[in-house]
């Protein structure tokens, strides 16, 4: 993809463990929009399912639908994350439409 549509940050917490923040570009729309020029709705659009990796380790899934805001921000927690190790993020949606992002710890991530 040209745009990067995925951005991921992370923020270590008090306790040790690694905050990863996952902000996706993405209209999500509920299919109950109605499009002011034609008068059609709009289609379902959403991100289904977004997957979270800690160097090539799945810790977390988050199935997502239509209650969730355009541009959804998602975080999850994960412990004994350490500077060098390897966080990517997939998501795809319900139009086959998908997206990676990966960071390395300590990179200014």
């Amino acid at each position: 993809m040209s745009e990067q549509r995925t951005r991921i940050r992370t923020k270590t917490t008090d306790d040790g463990a690694t905050e990863i923040f996952v902000l996706i570009s993405h209209p999500m729309e509920t299919g109950l929009r109605v499009n002011p020029q034609t008068k059609e709705k709009i289609p379902v659009h959403i991100v289904q399912k977004i997957t979270f990796y800690l160097n090539s380790k799945e810790v977390a899934v988050a199935d997502t639908g239509t209650g969730v805001s355009a541009n959804p921000l998602v975080s999850v927690r994960v412990k004994n994350a350490k500077k060098g190790d390897k966080i990517r993020v997939t998501w795809t949606d319900n139009f086959g439409q998908k997206d990676e992002q990966d960071i390395v710890l300590g990179d200014g991530a």
